[in-house]
């Protein structure tokens, strides 16, 4: 059900972060189990009941866990419920990155093979989540994110990255590497069999760096090589795990 879990802790409130693997859910071959993610294919039903497991599991109610249409764009959705029984819509908003200054509330991103980023200052009481494939990371899509959090007030922001497929499985005609590199020169990279390459997690780590963001946690994971993940490159038909990070109060000492 989960494939990793972290916290990153605030004075006042504590935020916290976890990617799901594919085990565990309703749906059937070739999108077994644990789908998350509407319009590749799986009976709906499955992906509902999948949706409401993973947000027991976390903890949170299953109509306060956002999750948007990802377009590979930059636009940063907005979320705010600050009545512990208000819902969201269920991906009706097309965005690539979400932001919250609410507690109780889950920001999912879905991916199988593009980068998940998970941002939080939880001081300032910001979250954010974010779908980096290698079209949003050029555009800027992580930047954007961490822009609507500073707006927001957020001072300190801590990232974690999630797993992605790695270099050594993401072969590009040498023009596209070149393309890429030409944006984020660090993303240029060669694949297992030495033929050009990106890396798209890379590129997020130094568009972290550069905006001084705390790289808190980046899980190693290839989602290409994981049998516990699901992998577009890998299998073409087949589901979408989360990343999700939400706040709730910091316990107050007695």
């Amino acid at each position: 059900m989960l494939h990793s879990r972290f916290v990153v802790p605030g004075t006042h409130r504590v935020a916290h972060a976890a990617f799901s693997d594919r085990w565990g859910g309703y749906s059937v071959p070739p999108y077994n189990s644990l789908n998350l993610g509407r319009g590749v294919g799986d009976d709906d039903s499955a992906v509902t009941a999948n949706r409401n497991m993973l947000a027991q599991v976390l903890g949170l109610q299953a109509d306060r866990l956002s999750f948007t249409s990802q377009v590979h764009g930059t636009a940063v959705h907005s979320v705010a419920l600050d009545e512990l029984n208000a819902s969201v819509p269920l991906d009706t908003v097309e965005a690539d990155a979400q932001v919250t200054s609410s507690t109780h509330l889950g920001l999912a991103v879905l991916v199988a093979d593009c980068t998940p980023v998970l941002l939080a200052d939880p001081d300032a009481g910001v979250i954010a989540s974010v779908h980096a494939g290698r079209q949003g990371m050029a555009a800027g899509v992580v930047t954007a994110a961490i822009e609507a959090m500073r707006q927001r007030g957020a001072q300190s922001i801590s990232a974690i990255i999630g797993p992605s497929i790695s270099p050594r499985r993401y072969e590009v005609p040498v023009e596209l590497r070149e393309e890429i590199a030409a944006i984020e020169p660090v993303a240029a990279s060669v694949s297992a069999e030495g033929t050009p390459a990106i890396d798209v997690a890379a590129g997020v780590a130094e568009q972290l760096r550069r905006e001084g963001v705390r790289l808190e946690r980046w899980v190693s994971a290839c989602t290409y090589d994981s049998p516990d993940l699901f992998s577009y490159r890998r299998d073409a038909v087949t589901g979408r795990f989360a990343g999700v990070i939400w706040m709730e109060p910091a316990a107050q000492p007695r």
